[in-house]
């Protein structure tokens, strides 16, 4: 089964999405059913509120129960109340309305929040890299999941610099998967780039990750979602694979803006709903296609004060730095998270390093206009600019100049359109 609907020309009406809902739902054998709904955090973007609603209509008092399992990766878990705005309902709801709907966040903390569905092995993983790794991979997972008849996931597709185009099976790698999927892949991304990644559909990362997915042995359903804005320009349901890929085709319209030439400088202006680097750093290699060669790109988010959360000791510690700086000391590197420097090479973008001179080049300027001081920035090896000092309107229409702004960055993959790169 798959259903769905898009345009890149309009959106969907809220009677279109609830209607190829209910179609979706009828075609599944739910009732008396335990059924898991696996979600995206904040971070996010998409109508959650409204799918909210629409699982408890159509499914409240159908199914033996109905709860939700957020996706965080290693993000941090989010609050009762953060959720509740997330989902668009307030604490007197949740404990009237919705009060048998129990909401999880994924403790990716917790040695104990998981269970190994199956290896993949170093041959295949070879296979599966295109030669690039090869070593065995456990394939662990939250064993929630596993206390219930069903799975759902619902979350939206978009360019994402580790796999392609985020959405499908990577609600589940490294949404609720252990750290062991999460830093293979992100190292695997890192090694063949952001630049050659982002926004490809076919990729060594999506392939591993839908091999780790097929170890899990439970009915999955998908609702992939093309959102622009608050709305929604396509929907598609099915299988992880399908649903995924069909809204893969359409986001490719959507949310890639094609330019006539490269800028020398750009200002990247981050919402807040990404509130460390770790998740700003979009706002970085979604641009980097078009600023030239020794341009610079200025993250301009006042409100971020950490690199991240979560991992930030990791990444005072080692830095940002391009791919070869680690790869040309992995001995002293390797021990490392992976996943910690892939996100420092991201950020960081391509560039060489010389081991005998320990000369770095990295073939775009990253500069931080944020709360993150100058001491800590000039550290991470990043620039840094007084926010204070930015005044969004002496950047604007500016670019005959070479300069170019961009408000909410961080969704719109930007590419240099192929007559122009001739």
């Amino acid at each position: 089964m798959m259903i769905g609907h898009g345009s890149p020309d309009r959106l969907l009406t809220e009677s279109e999405i609830w209607e190829l809902t209910r179609k979706a739902l009828e075609q599944v054998e739910l009732d008396d059913k335990k059924v898991i709904i696996i979600i995206p955090d904040s971070t996010r973007s998409g109508p959650m509120d409204l799918f909210f609603r629409l699982f408890h209509e159509l499914l409240a008092g159908r199914v033996a129960s109905l709860d939700y399992l957020i996706a965080l990766g290693t993000h941090p878990p989010m609050s009762d109340e953060d959720i509740y705005t997330h989902l668009g309902i307030t604490h007197q709801q949740k404990q009237t309305r919705y009060k048998d709907v129990r909401i999880f966040n994924h403790r990716w903390d917790d040695a104990s929040t998981f269970k190994t569905a199956g290896t993949i092995t170093a041959g295949e993983v070879e296979e599966l890299s295109d030669g690039m790794l090869s070593k065995p991979v456990p394939v662990k997972i939250n064993s929630l999941i596993y206390d219930y008849d069903q799975v759902i996931i619902c979350g939206p597709v978009f360019p994402h610099e580790v796999v392609g185009f985020s959405g499908g099976n990577k609600y589940f790698f490294p949404g609720i998967s252990g750290s062991e999927v999460i830093d293979f892949t992100h190292w695997l991304g890192a090694l063949l780039t952001s630049d050659r990644i982002i926004g490809t559909k076919d990729t060594p990362v999506r392939r591993i990750i839908n091999r780790a997915a097929s170890y899990i042995d439970l009915p999955k359903l998908c609702f992939s979602l093309v959102v622009r804005g608050r709305g929604l320009a396509g929907l598609y349901i099915g299988s992880p694979e399908e649903a995924w890929s069909a809204a893969a085709d359409l986001s490719n319209q959507v949310h890639i803006t094609w330019v006539d030439h490269r800028y020398r400088e750009v200002l990247s202006i981050v919402p807040e709903m990404y509130d460390d680097i770790w998740t700003a750093a979009k706002g970085m290699y979604k641009l980097a296609p078009v600023i030239e060669d020794g341009g610079e790109v200025v993250i301009f988010a006042p409100h971020i004060t950490e690199f991240s959360f979560t991992h930030g000791e990791t990444l005072e510690e080692i830095g940002y730095h391009v791919r070869d700086y680690f790869l040309k000391q992995w001995d002293r590197y390797k021990e490392y998270p992976w996943g910690n420097l892939a996100h420092s090479t991201h950020l960081r973008g391509v560039g060489t390093y010389d081991p005998d001179s320990g000369k770095e080049e990295a073939r775009i300027r990253v500069t931080l206009a944020t709360g993150i001081s100058k001491e800590r920035c000039e550290h991470a090896n990043l620039g840094y600019r007084d926010p204070a000092d930015i005044r969004v309107e002496d950047w604007e229409d500016r670019e005959d100049e070479g300069v170019l702004v961009v408000y909410k960055a961080g969704e719109q993959l930007y590419r240099l359109k192929p007559e122009a790169a001739e």
